[in-house]
């Protein structure tokens, strides 16, 4: 049964997903060429379960004592190339440090199955790469995370000793269902949307997807790995973050950190930057090519004074404000789980559609026979579609990064207006169903029970299940 919703659900995902990001659908970069007064080489390291993962290693040209080194961490999706943080790389280079950028793995990583783990093992086999390059400190190699980065880098952190610092760009100390649930939800915020659309329905799809095995990762638990890293910390992010909640998660880092006993932590905070502390021209909705002022500087002085033995202590500055606050999912229980909305699922439609065709069975037949509830058709139409009708138009809303809802009223958009109606005419052709029947009494035939009982027991049904989906709230 949980194999069958599983793929119900992925074939409903992959239907509603958005266009591929364009690095998704490029070539892989290949060796990323040096800027001037830069050095380029390329490198091949083993990564988990022995995959073999090629990266470019910038540095600066000018010879000197061995320097600090930096493995970069890239964000979410499968196979991004390193170009992806090609302006990063070379930023830091011109600081002083020797940087990996390395093509993400495809291998074992797709929409609905990752694993933080496999990435921090290949972040380790990335800094030990980098250990070994002529002209870098051993002693002195640390891990940089962005965004999705930002879970895995502090996991490898706390795998090995050989890790002297940690950077984290948009990072999150959240599990990540509640990450994407807040940055879905505040992008329909900002459209206009309120209501029981976002408090319910949003939070629902994210919980059963996550109950289905569809949400990667979904209930990480990042605190409980940020109390196992020893290492200096250096966080930071961007005032116009859209996809990570910027004023929640600096205080839960922190907390989390000072729980294992680190206090060496650094946070700091860039106005007019966005998810990946780069400029953005629109509030975050689009990406400058360029690092916020000030960014690139302050990695470099920071990675100095870490690696030369000056550790800051519990340095934080005020985080920025952010408009909405994020919602904890809590895993489902038991009586709303993916098993018993299968079941749900399963009754509503054999109940919902065997009215109907039953009475289009007879007809053809030429038995018609006076209902025992005009009201009977409008529940069996009704709920059938705003049973299963809501979580296609969730999907939608959940694909791309600017989904329309349509038009709104008072917050609420026309398309789940419509569903709550129909919820409620269902609720009502119920009550007054189940009321004929019982006046109608003992005259009812025998299988005329059987159909009207399936019926109402999928009318009864589906109460909770609007109300867990938002249908039957304001």
């Amino acid at each position: 049964m949980r194999t069958v919703m599983t793929v119900a659900l992925a074939l409903l995902a992959l239907c509603a997903l958005g266009p591929a990001p364009a690095w998704a659908t490029a070539a892989r970069s290949g060796p990323v060429p040096a800027p001037s007064g830069l050095t380029s080489a390329e490198v091949s390291f083993q990564g988990a379960g022995g995959l073999t993962l090629r990266g470019t290693v910038l540095a600066p040209a000018k010879q000197g004592p061995p320097r600090p080194g930096v493995v970069l961490v890239t964000g979410s999706g499968a196979g991004v190339p390193r170009e992806h943080l090609r302006t990063e790389a070379v930023e830091f280079a011109r600081r002083g440090l020797a940087v990996l950028i390395y093509d993400k793995r495809s291998e074992g990583y797709t929409d609905f199955h990752r694993d933080y783990s496999v990435l921090a093992d290949d972040a380790l086999a990335g800094a030990a790469a980098l250990r070994a390059r002529p002209g870098v400190d051993p002693a002195k190699v640390g891990l940089y995370g962005l965004s999705e980065g930002g879970w895995v880098a502090p996991l490898a952190a706390s795998r090995s000793a050989d890790v002297a610092f940690v950077i984290v760009v948009g990072g999150n100390a959240m599990t990540p269902l509640r990450q994407q649930n807040w940055n879905e939800v505040s992008a329909l915020r900002r459209a206009g949307v309120s209501g029981s659309l976002l408090d319910r329905g949003k939070p629902a799809l994210a919980r059963l997807a996550a109950d289905a095995g569809l949400f990667a990762e979904a209930h990480f638990d990042a605190q409980g790995v940020l109390q196992r890293v020893r290492q200096p910390l250096l966080g930071v992010w961007g005032g116009h973050d859209l996809q990570t909640p910027p004023e929640e998660n600096p205080p839960l880092f922190a907390r989390a950190l000072r729980r294992g006993g680190n206090t060496h932590y650094t946070f700091r905070f860039f106005p007019d930057a966005d998810h990946a502390a780069h400029r953005t021209p629109d509030g975050g909705l689009t990406r400058g090519e360029a690092l916020a002022p000030g960014y690139a500087d302050l990695v470099g002085r920071w990675v100095g004074d870490v690696t030369g033995g000056k550790l800051p202590d519990a340095d934080t500055a005020p985080p920025p404000r952010q408009e909405y606050a994020s919602t904890p999912l809590r895993p489902l229980a038991w009586w709303e789980s993916g098993w018993v909305q299968l079941a749900a699922a399963a009754l509503f439609a054999a109940a919902f559609t065997a009215y109907p065709l039953t009475a289009l069975v007879r007809r053809l037949r030429g038995r018609r026979a006076a209902p025992v509830s005009r009201w009977a058709p409008l529940l069996a139409g009704a709920g059938l579609v705003a049973a299963f009708a809501p979580v296609v138009y969730l999907l939608y809303l959940a694909a791309g990064r600017a989904p329309d809802p349509g038009p709104l009223v008072a917050g609420r958009p026309l398309p789940w207006l419509a569903l709550q109606a129909l919820a409620v005419a269902a609720v009502a052709a119920g009550i007054a169903t189940a009321a004929a029947w019982r006046r109608a009494g003992r005259t009812v035939p025998a299988g005329e029970r059987v159909r009207l009982g399936l019926l109402l027991a999928a009318g009864a049904a589906f109460v909770p299940w609007a109300l867990h989906w938002g249908l039957l709230l304001p």
